[in-house]
């Protein structure tokens, strides 16, 4: 298994004591929290993007440059990049110049996010949000491999003119992973081009999301693509991750900020349905424990998705202290010992990306059909 600490940047005050950080202390908490994550050993460290409410990461790809320019190993990544509403063309420059900044250290995550508000916030229409989001895909992915292109599409004037981004990814195209909540649509374009997957294993019952992985497992599958290198990622719920010596203290200590939370509807990027601390740590992902317990309850997600990667966040509302005690217990007692029960060829022998080749996976599949299809599944369930 490798480890992820994402951070969508909200922006909260602590829900019982009222303090709250500001804007520029928050994102310096994010750059010393992307530091200290390295030095402790996490394989990746990724900042998410958000066009509508409390939080600061409209712009994941500011951030990600300061932490490339801060770190030197950690791998960059985006939870996620919302690509629907962005230019290709402007994501493409940016992403790049991350990845020549990191040296080759950038992957993304891409998906049409969770907010509504932002698609009237960019002039788009929400009803077009898939649509969007795998015609950009595709063109991101001809940006990044190839030089000399024109191009035209529905949703963005042509490409007219021979264009070359600047600039160019440090070796070769960074990996396109897809974010998966709610819908199938994610899983079908992921698995028509061959790309890993990211289920958000955030708020519904494990078993919606194993439907969504599935799905994908099979497009996979479906369009010829090798299972060695179908890699999938999970999240780990609302709240944040929170250690202690045994889980009644965990809950006690954790327990009425995470309920505080959830009562005003403020857990970040989601509305939780595990209302109290017993049943997000019984029915829920949330990993809020004795080491021990955390431990057991990934490997036994990981026996149930068969994932890669665990994502982790923080409680940002906690003192600031707090959070960096609970990231090195977390790095020191939990992730050795699910590495050892889970290994995974993820970023190491056996994966295409460890190295970065020029370009790897699907070319030009029918990438729309997929989602066509997809499309009229969702219809006749509606049915």
């Amino acid at each position: 298994m490798r480890f992820e600490l994402l951070d969508i940047i909200p922006h909260q005050r602590h829900p019982i004591t009222g303090e709250q950080a500001s804007p520029a202390e928050r994102l310096a908490q994010v750059l010393e929290t992307a530091r200290r994550a390295e030095e402790l050993g996490f394989d990746s460290f990724a900042v998410g993007e958000r066009h509508a409410g409390d939080f600061l990461s409209s712009s994941p790809a500011t951030v990600l440059a300061a932490i490339a320019v801060s770190t030197t190993r950690i791998r960059l990544h985006t939870g996620v990049t919302v690509l629907s509403v962005l230019d290709p063309v402007r994501a493409a420059e940016d992403y790049a110049t991350i990845d020549q900044l990191s040296r080759g250290r950038l992957e993304i995550t891409i998906g049409k996010g969770n907010e509504v508000l932002q698609y009237p916030l960019f002039g788009l229409d929400l009803a077009d949000q898939w649509d969007l989001l795998a015609e950009k895909h595709g063109l991101l992915r001809r940006l990044w491999r190839e030089e000399g292109l024109t191009w035209s599409g529905r949703f963005r004037p042509p490409l007219e003119q021979s264009t070359t981004t600047l600039p160019r990814p440090f070796a070769g195209a960074p990996r396109i992973w897809h974010g998966s909540a709610t819908s199938l649509a994610s899983g079908a374009l992921a698995g028509v081009w061959g790309e890993p997957l990211f289920t958000a294993n955030a708020i519904q019952p494990r078993e919606n999301y194993k439907v969504l992985i599935d799905h994908w497992r099979q497009e996979y599958a479906a369009h010829g693509h090798d299972p060695r290198h179908a890699y999938l990622g999970a999240g780990s719920g609302a709240g944040g991750i929170f250690l202690a010596d045994t889980t009644q203290e965990a809950k006690r200590r954790f327990g009425p900020v995470y309920e505080a939370l959830t009562a005003a509807r403020e857990v970040p990027g989601n509305n939780t349905p595990f209302r109290d601390i017993d049943q997000a740590i019984a029915e829920g992902p949330s990993l809020v424990g004795s080491p021990a317990q955390v431990v057991e309850k990934i490997l036994s997600y990981h026996e149930f998705y068969g994932h890669d990667l665990q994502s982790v966040s923080l409680p940002t509302v906690l003192p600031f202290g707090e959070q960096l005690d609970v990231l090195e217990r977390f790095a020191l007692e939990v992730i050795p010992a699910v590495r050892a029960a889970a290994p995974t060829t993820l970023w190491g022998d056996g994966d295409p990306y460890a190295g970065r080749p020029e370009a790897y996976g699907a070319t030009e599949p029918d990438a729309a059909a997929a989602i066509d299809r997809d499309h009229d599944h969702h219809r006749e369930n509606a049915a």
